[in-house]
């Protein structure tokens, strides 16, 4: 068998929750699928990172009439409505209200189906055993289910060993998708070039270990591939966040959205020699935490009636403000009205405060804004799928329009679990009926060809073309924005998008040649987003 081309059914790039999920509701369907990812385990990515938790049920009395696992066995909870609204208000009403009733229908008994039952996460409960609930902000009550503050690393774990039992999935490591495999881009029949529809047929991915490409054709493709916070100078983002779905989906002519709603979030730890910003979780603000500015005042009052429990958009302009018209580096977050102790409910928190000499039992914590989550990407319906056939799209990478201009707090870790669950279900029932790829077009597809074979990949040539990427768009396409910005970082993003592109031709293929050539398109259609639209709303902020 060659091992450098393959044919699954099914193949899944990315192995987060929303990855993991879709696998694992496939492979219980009776499907082989074709996990990969970049990294060399699983849990590489933003889902084990996530600190806060998972929205479940307001409703205390959900708790009530549960089964021995915990999960609940009653009507889908009355919290629904409100939960409907939180989202749009954080969102602006910029929404889509399909994906909004969707999410609230269906995240509860995900939960309870693959998270509870099945994945059997711990979920912190009260001394009487049911659920402890807790808030953030933008939410109008407790309905956030944590694992004290690592609640995506508990999730993942669960997730990952369900994963590793199954013997319909296959997993490859240390797999970088490179570009996707389409039928009008890459089949070389002369018929095929006649079809008017463009078809999806898998992705080219480098080996990183063999330091070679490969070409995995797929009868479905799955984009699970994360966020793209990397392409910031500040950023909470796992460093493989790169925007490789949505560099991949737009030199593929597959329809994007809402790349303008880059959200920041408030509270990352300040470090001056960070190259990862540690999150600081919204939950502490949840739970009686305040801002204050480098007098020690509280001044979220200033900026909105909520205070420090309103959406993150409006808080991490706030701070914004705050820095730019005292001239400080950071803000600073009171921990002191916090009732429970801190080392045991946030755990993650106070050790990464420790390791940066910060003890949070008596001093505050100093914190700054962070790229931190993508609402936009690319565009697709509830079952994840996207404008072109044989391609869908799940998790961060994806844009449902759940989330609108602005992400309300933990419905990302839900929106992962239900579309992969809701994109496994649909997948499963599409390979039932329908044929796959048909010999004639798997033969026109032809393996990697090295373009050129200088090895030019100088660690130092790619560090300062980061360094242009991450500087250019915190600065001039970040939490503010004016009209000169944007021009001036796409006048700036397009130079180096085409020196880049010029330069990837002609030097041989490797990882980081790979993810800084994703990296620099993703922030060249952001940029060409954030200057189409005008209209200053949520975490697009038009200061002009």
């Amino acid at each position: 068998m060659n091992v450098s081309r393959r044919h699954v059914p099914v193949l899944i790039i990315g192995s987060g929750i929303a990855g993991c999920t879709a696998a694992l509701t496939l492979a219980d369907a009776g499907y082989e699928v074709l996990l990969i990812n970049a990294g060399s385990q699983l849990a590489d990515g933003n889902s084990e990172l996530a600190q806060g938790g998972i929205i479940y049920r307001a409703d205390p009395a959900a708790n009530e009439g549960t089964n021995g696992s915990g999960a609940h066995e009653a009507e889908p909870n009355d919290d629904a409505q409100a939960l409907e609204k939180d989202i749009f208000v954080a969102g602006h009403n910029y929404n889509y209200g399909k994906a909004v009733r969707f999410l609230c229908d269906q995240g509860p008994k995900c939960v309870d189906n693959v998270l509870i039952e099945r994945a059997k996460v711990p979920f912190d409960r009260n001394d009487d055993g049911s659920f402890n609930l807790t808030r953030e902000g933008g939410h109008s009550a407790p309905r956030i289910l944590h694992c004290r503050d690592y609640s995506g690393r508990a999730m993942m774990d669960g997730l990952t060993a369900q994963v590793l039992e199954h013997p319909r999935i296959t997993r490859l490591h240390r797999r970088a998708a490179i570009d996707l495999l389409t039928s009008h881009h890459h089949a070389k029949g002369s018929q095929l070039r006649y079809e008017v529809d463009n078809r999806c047929l898998g992705a080219y991915v480098l080996n990183e270990e063999s330091g070679e490409p490969e070409t995995i054709l797929a009868d479905w493709t799955v984009l699970a591939t994360g966020g793209v916070g990397q392409v910031f100078l500040h950023s909470t983002n796992a460093p493989g966040c790169v925007g490789t779905g949505v560099s991949m989906a737009f030199r593929a002519g597959v329809s994007l959205a809402n790349l303008e709603f880059m959200q920041f979030h408030p509270t990352a730890l300040y470090e001056e020699r960070s190259t990862r910003r540690s999150l600081i979780t919204e939950a502490m603000r949840g739970e009686g935490a305040r801002l204050l500015n480098h007098k020690g005042q509280a001044f979220m009052k200033d900026y909105d009636p909520r205070a420090d429990l309103a959406p993150r958009d409006v808080v991490s302009q706030a701070m914004m403000d705050e820095m730019l018209h005292n001239g400080a580096p950071c803000l600073f977050l009171d921990v002191s009205g916090v009732q429970q102790d801190l080392p045991t409910r946030f755990p993650t928190v106070f050790q990464k405060c420790l390791e940066a000499g910060i003890d949070i039992r008596r001093e505050p914590i100093p914190v700054v804004p962070a790229a931190h989550y993508f609402c936009g990407g690319v565009l697709t319906d509830v079952h994840g799928r996207t404008s072109m056939r044989g391609l869908y799209a799940i998790g961060e990478c994806a844009c449902t329009g759940l989330h609108g201009a602005n992400r309300l707090a933990s419905t990302s870790l839900l929106e992962a679990l239900v579309w992969g669950v809701s994109c496994g279900k649909d997948l499963a029932l599409r390979l039932n009926s329908e044929d796959g790829l048909p010999q004639n077009l798997i033969a026109s597809i032809p393996d990697w060809l090295h373009e050129g074979d200088e090895r030019r990949d100088d660690p130092a040539l790619v560090a300062q073309d980061w360094a242009n990427i991450r500087n250019t768009m915190w600065n001039y396409v970040g939490i503010s924005r004016t009209e000169a910005r944007l021009r001036r970082a796409f006048e700036d993003m397009r130079d180096l998008v085409r020196h880049i592109h010029d330069f990837y031709k002609h030097t041989r293929i490797s990882r980081r040649l790979v993810d800084l050539f994703h990296g620099s398109q993703t922030a060249y259609v952001i940029t060409q987003a954030a200057m189409r639209n005008h209209t200053s709303l949520g975490c697009h902020h038009r200061v002009d």
